[in-house]
């Protein structure tokens, strides 16, 4: 936990939406390129649920105002996107402007003066220069300077937002003595410290943002870097969904200085996948649980494709898949490979969203989060069953030492490696150090064909994936129900048992095991094969396919 950790709660609950792939550019900004992007992303089998826009989208920075020249018909087109299945999620800060750099309304000392004069504003008319202007903070300490500035934002939540981007103004918040920065400013309240505005903050704009809508989230940093708040941005208790922005398109750091392109990163200095990764990680540390990072990267020039596929392929096996930046994202107009293997990675990380989201109820409990490190390199645990070893270098070899227990490669199950040995190989674009525990049993929601774990037949089951090995269990939380499903899986002699109790949905059993059964047995009842369950030798798993059951316990028998 970070040194003051009296200030933190435990992570709320992030709904299952937002562990799902989000998409966002940076160049164009227009509903026009938002909308060429969704379209392709579904012409292209690309999963998307959220789609995040970021500035400028206002008139002037904070009016909430949508620029209509840029985002024409604002009712209509963000109700159509949530007609379409999309979340909708939007940048803003805590800053009232005189002066925004990039917006319609680019001079707006009047207005900023008209919130200055009735003390609204944290400072009073002291102003600070930040990455897209100057201007003043809106004081949350200040009731009615709160209750003005949520009326302001009525008009989006009206239209059906589903979240904020809260970007890093807040760390901005400081008086000034003989030129250098104070960090506290004098607020309604009183005097109010950096640490205690940025606590407002995340924490005023979450909560109001929940009482709008049951399922809001809120975007917000975690760490970023070592030196820049190390114990942490947003308090963990207000942030269910956070990114370590912001790098750039980089294996390593540091590889590119003085470049241009790099004018919107907020803060530290030139950072690329490694410094994602060890953020990402260090923010587990602290306690923070949905975490992510800008897929290839914030900033900078053209993105090498090998660097996009692995940093999706890290992100498929981080709480939050955040694909977007500078740079072109739309796949299709990259190379084919990167468009296969992004979209097989970004399957992937939505089939893991039942397991993710039992991190999310384990971490909100006060126990385990997603992501902890294993203290060696940037190894990692992913859950309890699942270790990933980072590919942070343009290179497709590795050498991987397993932890202890016994171990699958992901993407050839089918030996056992024990723990402590050494996996000195290559790893194709295609795939990655991703290991699971023998023993697992992994819920995973499938929908497509591109992983190898089922197809578009799979959508509407609950597909357990099954790793037998002595005896283990695993209790899943449904976030549509709030039901919860207890497998249990107990390997012995010459059979496999398997038993559901608690919430009843129709599931698939997809079973590794070298030899394929004689008998399949449902609540004492024989399963015919073909029909109901079938072998696949190539593979060595079985699949059994259940849409009703009375008691579910299997009998597995060889």
């Amino acid at each position: 936990m970070p040194f003051n950790s009296e200030r933190h709660g435990n992570p709320p609950l992030t709904p299952a939406w937002a562990l799902e792939c989000w998409l966002w550019e940076d160049d164009v900004n227009t509903a026009e390129r938002v909308d060429e992007l969704l379209r392709g992303y579904a012409e292209h089998d690309i999963p998307v649920r959220t789609i995040l826009i970021d500035s400028p989208w206002s008139t002037r920075y904070n009016d909430f105002e949508v620029d209509t020249l840029r985002y024409p018909q604002p009712d209509k087109w963000f109700r159509q996107l949530e007609n379409d299945g999309y979340r909708v999620v939007l940048w803003m800060t805590s800053m009232v402007n005189s002066f925004s750099k990039d917006t319609a309304i680019k001079n707006s000392q009047v207005w900023y003066d008209g919130v200055a004069e009735i003390d609204f504003l944290a400072g009073g008319k002291l102003q600070s220069k930040w990455w897209k202007g100057r201007g003043g903070f809106i004081d949350y300490s200040n009731p009615a300077a709160k209750k003005w500035w949520q009326a302001q934002q009525q008009n989006l939540f009206d239209l059906g937002i589903d979240g904020w981007k809260l970007d890093g103004t807040a760390t901005f918040f400081s008086s000034r003595f003989l030129g250098l920065p104070v960090p506290y400013l004098r607020s309604y309240s009183g005097i109010m410290t950096t640490r205690q505005y940025m606590d407002s903050y995340y924490r005023e704009e979450y909560l109001h943002g929940k009482k709008q809508n049951p399922e809001f989230v809120t975007l917000a940093r975690a760490l970023d870097g070592d030196f820049i708040h190390p114990e942490g941005f947003a308090p963990i208790d207000a942030a269910p969904v956070t990114w370590v922005g912001d790098q750039e398109h980089i294996w390593q750091a540091p590889e590119i200085e003085n470049e241009d392109g790099f004018g919107d990163k907020i803060f530290g200095g030139s950072e690329g996948l490694e410094t994602a990764i060890k953020d990402i990680l260090n923010s587990a540390k602290l306690g923070y649980n949905i975490i992510g990072s800008d897929v290839a990267g914030f900033s900078g020039r053209e993105i090498p494709a090998n660097l996009y596929i692995r940093w999706a392929q890290f992100s498929t096996f981080c709480g939050l898949f955040l694909n977007g930046g500078h740079g072109e994202r739309a796949l299709w107009k990259r190379s084919q490979t990167e468009l296969q293997i992004i979209r097989k990675f970004s399957w992937l990380h939505t089939e893991l969203v039942p397991y993710i989201y039992n991190y999310v109820v384990s971490a909100h409990a006060g126990g385990k989060v997603l992501q902890r490190s294993t203290g060696i390199d940037y190894n990692y645990f992913f859950g309890d069953d699942f270790f990933v070893a980072p590919i942070f270098q343009d290179s497709f070899h590795q050498e991987v030492v397993l932890p202890p227990g016994r171990w699958r490669y992901f993407f050839d199950d089918r030996g056992i490696i024990d723990g402590g040995n050494k996996v000195a190989r290559d790893f194709p674009l295609d795939e990655y150090p991703f290991f699971v525990r023998d023993g697992a049993i992994i819920p995973l929601n499938i929908k497509r064909d591109y992983t190898g774990f089922g197809d578009q037949n799979s959508a509407g089951y609950l597909t357990w994936l099954i790793y037998p090995h002595d005896k283990n269990k695993i209790q899943v939380f449904h976030p549509d129900n709030g039901g919860e499903t207890t497998v249990a899986v107990e390997q012995k002699n010459k059979q496999i048992n398997v038993k559901f109790t608690g919430h009843k949905m129709p599931h698939i059993l997809l079973i590794a095991t070298a030899d394929k059964p004689k008998t399949v047995l449902l609540d004492n009842k024989s399963l015919k094969p073909v029909r109901n369950w079938n072998y696949d030798a190539t593979k060595q798993r079985l699949k059994i396919t259940t849409d009703l059951y009375e008691n579910g316990n299997y009998q597995i028998d060889f």
